[in-house]
């Protein structure tokens, strides 16, 4: 096997695992036929493995250089990661069933919680990585690569948003959008919302950082590269 043509299987078996469940059903079916967490559980392991070989496969695929590495493009790597990573510890189990990784329970318009700041953090903490890593890796593999990851999560956006309105109703769908946003810091500044979610938005900012020192330190022994810019 070439290495575009093990790039291009593993790039399409990928996408197809992430859109072929919604297809007709077919996740649904699953679910009533293993139990919900047997699925979730399988499709996370499924995901992780298929992830871990295209990142392979596009280090194997022929080099096509389309800009050079030069040393200032790793800050920007290493300045957006933090963001991202606050971004995912933040975002998982958030209180919205309208997102990647919404917990599946109806919104409270009046508590929206860290949904008030961004109500897709994870698809945001996603196109972040993506592009944050698209900069310093100019050859033409992980440009596909991170561009159809920051295009992927992009795209998701308005289409979980449209998935909103559809489910929720006029009524309900406004006081959603009112009390949401796709990303905004206005909360930060509010006393009221910082009083009653404050606590938790440090709590998990400050997991959102652990884990990025964690993948700070692993990125040298499981991608076989160092991200710090010097």
């Amino acid at each position: 096997m070439t290495g575009w043509t093990e790039f291009a299987l593993a790039l399409g078996l990928f996408g197809v695992s992430h859109f072929l469940p919604r297809v007709g059903g077919l996740r649904e079916r699953l679910i009533g036929a293993v139990g919900r967490h047997a699925y979730f559980a399988t499709y996370g392991l499924l995901s992780l493995a298929l992830l871990a070989w295209l990142i392979a496969a596009a280090g194997r695929a022929p080099h096509v250089e389309l800009w050079p590495q030069l040393p200032w493009t790793r800050w920007v790597t290493n300045v957006a990661m933090p963001l991202a990573a606050v971004l995912t510890a933040c975002g998982a189990g958030l209180r919205q069933p309208f997102t990647l990784g919404g917990r599946k329970a109806p919104f409270d318009p009046g508590q929206p919680g860290l949904a008030a700041v961004s109500r897709h953090p994870l698809f945001l903490a996603l196109a972040l990585w993506a592009l944050a890593h698209l900069v310093p890796n100019g050859d033409l593999a992980h440009v596909i690569l991170f561009g159809c990851f920051a295009a992927m999560a992009l795209v998701a956006i308005p289409a979980f948003d449209a998935r909103a309105r559809r489910e929720l109703g006029p009524e309900a769908a406004r006081s959603f959008f009112r009390t949401t946003r796709v990303l905004s810091l206005a909360p930060l500044f509010d006393r009221t919302w910082l009083h009653a979610n404050g606590t938790t938005l440090a709590l998990r900012g400050a997991i959102g950082l652990l884990l990025w020192a964690a993948l700070l330190h692993l990125h040298p022994l499981v991608i076989g590269v160092s991200p710090l810019p010097y």
